[in-house]
């Protein structure tokens, strides 16, 4: 496990704050836009790699920075000997264009430090992820991973997930796709959910891996996030789930009044 103590570029002064479950720093900056704040949250993440290692790249507009900062650093040779692993089509293409070496799982199957986003984080560091699409690719890649760093703004943390009425993606594999749906939808550990295939123009949205996605939408937070993964996961005809518990080790939240790194307490 790589190490959680994290150097600071911050000139601002910086408060530690200590619960059973989470440590927690916040480093103040200046009034920022919401893209500074994201690249100050990503460079921040980008502090936990190191040269030699194997890093996977997430995929989002807030990974994407990270991914930027890390050829940065191996163009100036600040790094040095990184691989990086995909989660995207997209992500791939950006870390190519960078010059950054790439690699998957049948080659790297460890990896040291994984960075990505999310599109919901709750109190316990438990996250929804894969609005974007890509969250099967980010799962295996993450769980492969000794150390997941999660980068987001502040606009994505909630009381409990499914709690901003967004999107809750559910892969699913293209055969019988209606069925598959209204299971999901009769689920009990989902009560109450909207299920809907996501769209492209006239067209099912279709992933990275050539499967389809239900998207879950939730009047009220999930009342029991473990147990709505795991009966999602049961069903046939289910690849993945944007349910992503117990992963997330670091969550760096660019907000308004400043950077604030939580750490999971192992």
């Amino acid at each position: 496990m790589a190490s959680l103590a994290a150097r600071t570029t911050f000139s601002a002064a910086s408060v530690r704050i200590r619960s059973s479950r989470l440590s927690v720093k916040v480093f103040a900056t200046a009034a920022m836009s919401q893209d500074e704040l994201k690249k100050q949250a990503a460079w921040k993440a980008v502090e936990y790699v190191k040269s030699d290692m194997v890093v996977g790249l997430g995929t989002g507009s807030t990974a994407a920075f990270a991914v930027d900062r890390i050829g940065e650093l191996l163009k100036s040779g600040e790094l040095k000997n990184i691989i990086g692993v995909p989660t995207s089509i997209r992500t791939f293409e950006q870390a190519t264009a960078l010059g950054i070496p790439l690699a998957t799982l049948d080659t790297q199957p460890h990896i040291d430090v994984a960075i990505d986003g999310a599109d919901e984080v709750d109190p316990n560091l438990d996250v929804v992820k894969g609005r974007g699409g890509a969250l099967l690719r980010e799962k295996m890649v993450e769980m492969a991973s000794d150390l997941f760093v999660c980068i987001v703004d502040g606009s994505k943390m909630v009381t409990g997930l499914g709690g901003s009425k967004l999107a809750m993606p559910v892969e699913i594999v293209q055969f019988c796709h209606e069925y598959t749906l209204q299971r999901l939808a009769k689920l009990p550990e989902v009560a109450g959910c909207e299920a809907k295939l996501r769209m492209e123009g006239d067209k099912p949205y279709v992933t990275d891996n050539s499967n389809y996605i239900v998207d879950l939408y939730f009047q009220d937070p999930i009342k029991d996030g473990h147990a709505a993964a795991n009966a999602i996961l049961a069903m046939e005809g289910v690849v993945e789930h944007g349910l992503f518990m117990d992963m997330v080790d670091v969550c760096i939240i660019a907000g308004k009044t400043g950077i604030e790194v939580q750490e999971r307490k192992k």
